[in-house]
């Protein structure tokens, strides 16, 4: 049976929006007033956040708080690497969606010859670049960085000598250069994207699974498929964003909530359907924002649900 390892990392730096720092205390509190001693049933650890840099003034607009998302993202991939060699399973609860680059980097660094395969579970593809990014949030960036393309052809900024330094560095965290080939990414809900990640997943044939194609073909044939196409990956990453699922059906307790997603069996049927394969080495939540959930706290109580059927999952491994 896998040992696993709770990851809480409450940092929010790379969001437009405030609040999913919050997101793990929030899920913690779920768990408490469904009476549940999960938190008290998995070994955790902490990862320092620099959440105090949201006070700083935005010197990179193009990728704001860079320089902290940087610190925090090597920090986390830091925690991620330990957990992998010394044999458990780390299940890393997130803030924001850019501490993504930090685990991906932390599972490479883990297994620097393995190929690693990456499904993401979004609404939205987070392939933009400082170079390509409306917003200049760097939780739309980790996947960009992770694949090591700026996707230059699209760019519309231009970028400070700074900014354009530190991103190289981003890069570059856990062990030198990419850590996932275009081709081993997966999409699962994906419905909310710019040109610039439009143009990405075309030149890469990144496959999307949106909502509509997995009811209609069946979840199980999807997933498999999936797995089919990773074949060639050692281990697999699955990142979970809570906007993946519908906001109208499930709550808008997330930044960037986005209409006509999954329901919350449908993630848990995904996730345990990657984990059957038995290469997954690690699974992430982010996006849980109780400050938007105009439901009391019923993002995080899904997300919860969620986490409770995975974990169960990972420990038949």
């Amino acid at each position: 049976m896998k040992e696993i390892k709770i990851i809480k990392n409450r940092s929010d730096i790379g969001a437009g929006t405030r609040g999913s720092d919050m997101g793990v205390d929030a899920i913690e509190i779920a768990a408490i007033n469904k009476k549940s001693n999960y938190f008290d049933s998995h070994d955790f650890e902490d990862v320092i956040t620099e959440n105090e840099s949201i006070y700083n003034k935005v010197n990179n607009s193009f990728a704001k708080r860079i320089d902290s998302v940087f610190n925090q993202c090597k920090r986390l991939s830091n925690h991620v690497k330990v957990n992998l060699q010394e044999g458990k399973f780390p299940i890393v609860l997130s803030g924001d969606h850019s501490s993504a680059l930090g685990t991906i980097s932390g599972v490479k660094a883990a297994y620097p010859t393995q190929r690693v395969g990456v499904v993401w579970i979004d609404a939205h593809g987070d392939l933009h670049s400082p170079y390509t990014s409306p917003s200049g949030n760097i939780h739309g960036m980790p996947l960009s960085a992770a694949i090591s393309d700026d996707n230059l052809d699209c760019q519309i900024n231009d970028v400070d000598r700074e900014t354009s330094e530190l991103w190289e560095r981003m890069k570059n965290i856990g062990t030198p250069g990419q850590k996932v080939l275009p081709e081993d990414i997966v999409f699962f809900g994906v419905r909310d994207t710019e040109e610039p990640e439009d143009k990405q997943m075309e030149k890469y044939g990144i496959k999307n699974y949106m909502v509509a194609e997995v009811r209609y073909r069946g979840l199980d044939v999807c997933v498999n498929e999936a797995l089919d196409k990773l074949s060639n990956c050692d281990v697999i990453y699955v990142s979970f964003d809570v906007d993946s699922m519908d906001c109208d059906m499930i709550s808008y307790g997330t930044g960037t909530p986005v209409p006509k997603g999954f329901d919350q069996y449908e993630i848990i049927n995904i996730i345990n359907g990657l984990l059957a394969s038995k290469k997954v080495a690690c699974v992430e939540f982010v996006e849980v924002n109780p400050l938007l959930d105009f439901k009391g706290n019923k993002m995080a109580e899904t997300a919860f649900e969620v986490l409770e059927e995975v974990t169960k999952k990972v420990k038949t491994l």
